[in-house]
């Protein structure tokens, strides 16, 4: 095993060389995410390799960072990427006063209008009152999901229970009795996966059977070599009917493949990726890779 350790920016990544490829350990600073799980993800990918794929390309979404930018840059921007080929978007809210969400959600469907897809995600800022209140505002705007609108399960198990737009878990679930919980509460519409926080490709197709709902696959801000075991994921699901979280690239400082994993029309290829030597280096660390 050779271990390259990097700084891309402010983010720290450690990439694993093995016998099956290359895996990235690299977890996103306040994102709840066990380094445990992301060296078990780094090493399947080196040394195991990933699930044979049912598809060779995977749609995804486009993100809308809520950058404190107002409702029509966000509608600008929406625009924009629409044309750049994507078919579903996905907006950042709960960041600030909810009707500014409600305003950007607003522009946003009318800027795209009705055959694009718009997610929202609230990464559990919300509280119940709160998100049951958002929600039924932003309802007339056909938000195909809200993700993580509540931080727990038994909460996110009560907002469903008062709205009608579809719920995601994110951060709720981090394995295997996290997804038994949400199935048992229908607590969700679809669970979210992230490769690295779940332990692995495999280890997040059990969480995903576990919780009985569609997943969504979303990426950590990862290097091209992370993003493609979530490609590898999204790609060995018996189904996929949303688009993936994984084009994500252009929010790191830079990249370790001469080959970026970036999307084309609104889908990235499930392939492998093998860093550049002259990148690697350029974003080391240390002088040396670490050899075990």
């Amino acid at each position: 095993m050779t271990e390259h350790r990097l700084r891309i920016g402010d983010r720290r990544v450690v990439l694993i060389e093995g016998p099956a490829g290359w895996g990235e350990m690299s977890p996103l600073p306040g994102y709840p995410c066990d380094p445990a799980a992301a060296r078990r993800a780094a090493e399947e990918a080196a040394y195991e390799g990933w699930p044979a794929p049912r598809r060779r390309f995977v749609p995804v979404n486009a993100l809308l960072d809520d950058d404190g930018s107002g409702p029509s840059a966000a509608a600008s921007r929406a625009g924009e990427l629409v044309a750049a080929g994507f078919a579903c978007l996905k907006l950042k809210v709960g960041r600030g006063d909810p009707d500014r969400d409600v305003d950007r959600v607003a522009a946003v469907r009318e800027a795209v209008g009705s055959s694009v897809a718009v997610r929202l995600d609230a990464n559990g800022a919300w509280d119940v009152d709160g998100a049951v209140r958002t929600i039924h505002r932003i309802e007339r705007y056909a938000p195909e999901l809200v993700e993580q609108p509540v931080a727990g399960l038994d909460d996110l198990a009560r907002v469903r229970r008062r709205v009608a737009v579809p719920l995601g878990a994110d951060e709720a679930v981090r394995g295997l009795m996290d997804a038994r919980r949400l199935r048992a509460l229908a607590a969700a519409d679809a669970v979210v996966l992230k490769v690295q926080p779940l332990g692995g490709v495999r280890a997040a197709l059990a969480v995903a059977e576990e919780a009985g709902v569609p997943a969504v696959v979303t990426s950590m801000r990862e290097t091209s070599v992370g993003l493609a075991a979530g490609a590898a994921l999204a790609a060995a699901l018996p189904a996929l009917p949303f688009a993936s979280g994984l084009a994500t690239l252009g929010s790191l400082a830079g990249d370790v493949a001469a080959d970026p994993l970036v999307p084309v029309d609104g889908s990235i290829e499930v392939r492998p990726v093998v860093p550049s030597p002259d990148l690697l280096e350029r974003y080391a660390e240390r002088s040396e890779p670490t050899r075990r």
